[in-house]
């Protein structure tokens, strides 16, 4: 998902090097060179860990729902996991008697079989990803809402653009293997009555579209920041829509393993706790909270770092409960049919299986 990495120019041009009608199901998608967050279904698709993998993993004499072993929790370095990193570090999982490491994971596939494996018990992405991990094979329940985009990702395109319909026709760089950007673009152009086939999408990482268009590439693309910025100051650049005008369809979540969860549900409940005792500390002592989320984001100044915070909303008890209260289900449908639609899923998997509002209902 949304990372802060930039490409060099050595990078950028490699990437604008475009091949048309490989793999894509739309004749005019065109693919770039291989991108770190571009994975294909087969890539994407995971093995269930084997009873003898988990076993390791887990032990059997813990009481309460309480694992008395290491939860290992993967995400990316998208800032709004930050919180997590932020319960890390000031001892907030220990609080409700849960030991918790983090590990990074800038591959969603890597992540998706780190928990098929065993070797993590929960990662975070956005709500449409969890939708196809589940779709694929892999047993997760969602058990929280993290964060929504709120600005942070966004459409840029030529000032002659002036809403999405006058995008016909015309080149928009996005990240078509799947993920939030696409996610987010398509639900634009359903809103619009649009398709994908209405314009000449070309496919490339977040990053890269980005960078394609300040360099003038491309008419449009789906990217984040710094992009965002970038594409208002570069000549006839601005950005036609931000997330902050669809608040709840970019959304992470945290997901667990299933049988984890069925295991230990007070582990779970004390994660959760945690990260509400997090995005609490951030709101009320930024002054203990900021250097830890300086250290994660790589932000040099507080000023950088509340730049970045602007472009998200972090999801606190009440968020959660609004959002677990519908919303969720609404936006998981919408991507399993999107998903199929695209033919990157098969089928929809199970909903109420898989969104676990129980824990969030049991605390209080």
């Amino acid at each position: 998902m949304r990372k802060k990495f930039l490409v060099t120019a050595t990078t950028m041009a490699m990437t604008l090097m475009t091949i048309t009608g490989c793999g894509a199901s739309d004749a005019s998608v065109k693919t770039t060179a291989d991108t770190a967050e571009s994975t294909s279904s087969e890539e994407d698709s995971v093995e269930p860990a084997s009873e003898d993998t988990a076993s390791e993993e887990k032990t059997d004499d813990a009481e309460g729902g309480l694992y008395d072993g290491k939860v290992i929790l993967g995400h990316s370095s998208w800032i709004g996991y930050a919180p997590l990193n932020v319960a890390d570090e000031l001892g907030l999982f220990e609080k409700h008697g849960v030991d918790v490491d983090i590990q990074s994971f800038e591959s969603k596939s890597d992540s998706r079989a780190a928990l098929a494996a065993g070797r993590i018990q929960g990662m975070s992405t956005t709500v449409d990803t969890q939708v196809m991990s589940a779709a694929q094979g892999l047993d997760i329940q969602i058990v929280l809402a993290e964060d929504t985009s709120d600005g942070g990702d966004g459409l840029s395109a030529k000032s002659e653009f002036t809403d999405i319909p006058s995008l016909k026709g015309h080149t928009v760089a996005l990240d078509t293997s799947g993920g939030a950007s696409y996610f987010w673009f398509q639900y634009l152009l359903k809103e619009n009555d649009m398709t994908l086939d209405d314009v000449e999408a070309v496919n490339m990482s977040s990053g890269d579209a980005g960078a394609a268009f300040v360099a003038g590439e491309v008419d449009a693309a789906v990217t984040w920041e710094p992009w965002l910025s970038r594409a208002k100051e570069a000549e006839g650049g601005a950005v036609l829509v931000d997330s902050s005008a669809t608040p709840g369809i970019i959304v992470d979540a945290l997901a667990m393993d299933t049988k984890f969860a069925e295991q230990y549900p007070d582990t779970v409940k004390g994660i959760i706790e945690a990260w509400y005792d997090a995005v609490d500390l951030i709101k009320t002592n930024p002054d203990e909270a900021y250097p830890i989320m300086m250290n994660f984001t790589g932000d040099e100044t507080v000023e950088a770092l509340e730049g970045e915070l602007e472009g998200v909303t972090f999801y606190d008890r009440d968020g959660n409960k609004a959002y677990f209260g519908g919303d969720i289900q609404k936006i998981a449908g919408m991507a399993a049919d999107l998903w199929v639609e695209t033919g990157l899923i098969e089928s929809a998997p199970d909903m109420d299986s898989m969104i676990n509002g129980s824990f969030i209902d049991g605390l209080e």
